[in-house]
């Protein structure tokens, strides 16, 4: 009895031990396989996708960065030439102006001392531009000397140019001369927006003292905004105007955006050794934010490749497959794994190299993630 026990125990080990054998010898089928199986009713459901080698750009491309940026003629700094107390600025960052819109006023006793000025010199002018006249009369029919004459003529001239001089000065400061010369003395002006666009500063707030050489606000037109991009020098020859542009805002969005080549730089920043170039972006799209950093590639050259979308390239060990169509049924698409050779990339595509092999074949290249899994939602041979 004592040997049958100990027989019976043998077999069982060993039946475990075959099953455990059995259970290894599946997984390693499973992932070794060369094949695989897949429903139709689960390619339909998983939204997969068969495609064909195709031809596709792949660029050669400049790395640039820089920033958002608008012309000259698109910024302006709102100052004032001459010195007052703010008494009013009723505009904040971000809000939209005309040009010829107010946006400060000033106040100081001396713009009343240069309108009384104004009226003093217009007063005498009219004097001594009568008096010029009749010395002139005099001096034609020689009833006075030259001496008189000219130094009417000296007198009214030198008060011609003050007059005339104080009178820019009041349409510098915004007051309409005629309104003074009619008695109308103001001790406040107004600054006016030189261009529309946005606040995107405000330097001063109600009862500051603005000095001439003081920003009082900044102004940007965004209509016109552009890229103002720098590339080392060793790349510059290789830019062109109207080459494309791809670029990104890595701080604020994952999107792509398009822009083209408007102006390289001809001048070496000795600093850094980068040129600046000049992009036009696509459609002017104003969204963006003045200031936003870019990160830009200048495409310099565009090449036809075949290629196949990165979603269907599996990695096995750092072996790389597809799935091509080996057989249909009415039910099922046989896959076969085949090895391919990669060559270079761009963010969507790959390069395959050897073509033979997959020429005119049906790939799988959208949905090979669900096949990555354990399993894979079909079963191998």
């Amino acid at each position: 009895m004592k040997n049958l026990y100990i027989l019976l125990f043998s077999l069982v080990l060993v039946a475990c031990g075959n099953s455990e054998k059995n259970t290894e010898t599946a997984e390693e089928i499973h992932v070794d396989s060369n094949e695989i199986d897949i429903t139709k009713q689960q390619f339909k459901g998983e939204n997969m996708a068969f495609g064909l080698l195709k031809e596709q750009d792949f660029p050669e491309t400049v790395k640039a960065n820089g920033m958002i940026d608008v012309p000259p003629h698109n910024k302006s700094s709102v100052t004032s030439f001459i010195g007052g107390y703010v008494t009013k600025t009723p505009l904040l960052i971000g809000d939209r102006v005309k040009k010829g819109q107010m946006l400060v006023t000033l106040e100081n006793p001396e713009f009343v001392e240069i309108q009384q000025n104004y009226l003093e010199i217009s007063e005498q002018l009219n004097y001594l531009k009568s008096e010029f006249t009749r010395q002139k009369t005099l001096y034609d029919e020689n009833i006075t000397s030259q001496k008189n004459f000219l130094k009417a003529e000296s007198t009214y001239k030198s008060n011609l140019a003050q007059y005339n001089g104080v009178r820019k000065k009041l349409q510098m400061m915004n007051i309409n001369p005629t309104s003074v010369e009619q008695g109308n003395i103001t001790s406040t002006i107004n600054l006016y927006a030189p261009i529309a666009g946005s606040i995107t500063k405000v330097n001063v707030s109600n009862g500051t003292y603005v000095s001439p050489s003081d920003i009082v606000m900044e102004i940007v037109d965004t209509d016109h905004i552009h890229l103002e991009l720098s590339v080392f020098e060793k790349d510059i020859l290789k830019i062109k105007k109207d080459q494309d542009i791809i670029f990104t805002i890595p701080e604020a969005s994952d999107s792509v955006y398009k822009a083209e080549v408007h102006l390289v730089g001809t001048t070496i920043d000795e600093s850094n050794r980068r040129v600046k170039i000049h992009g036009h972006i696509e459609n002017d799209q104003t969204q963006f934010i003045v200031g936003m950093f870019t990160e830009a590639n200048i495409i310099i050259k565009n090449e036809k490749r075949m290629a196949l979308p990165k979603e269907a390239i599996i990695n096995v060990e750092n072996d790389f497959y597809v799935l091509v169509l080996k057989n249909e049924t009415e039910t099922e698409f046989q896959l076969e794994k085949v090895k391919i050779n990669k060559g270079i990339e761009t963010e969507t595509f790959v390069e395959v190299l050897n073509l033979d092999t997959l020429k005119n074949k049906q790939i799988l290249t959208k949905g090979t993630y669900m096949l990555l899994n354990e399993g894979g939602g079909g079963h191998g041979h």
